[in-house]
């Protein structure tokens, strides 16, 4: 695996020691933080793409309507046979 070192200082190494938790790592910080960007990126995306399905596709959409108005509350009735 490729391991890359990123130089940080300065200011934005004062303003990352202030935000990090003290029981963690400078590294170990950093990682997470750009874990979870990675993520939100990745979710972001996937957000674009559902909204993008549901505007080219009308059934779908009709779907999701449904569902978001449906009375949980009222117990499945059994069809009859």
């Amino acid at each position: 695996m490729k391991a890359t070192t990123i130089k940080v200082e300065g200011d934005l190494l004062e303003e990352i020691e202030k935000m990090k938790p003290t029981s963690q790592s400078l590294s170990g910080y950093v990682r997470s933080v750009l874990r979870r960007e990675v993520l939100r990126n990745r979710m972001a995306g996937a957000a674009e793409r559902y909204a993008e399905l549901l505007r080219s596709n009308p059934d779908e959409r009709g779907w999701l309507d449904e569902w978001e108005t449906a009375d949980l509350d009222k117990p499945v009735r059994k069809a009859r046979r």
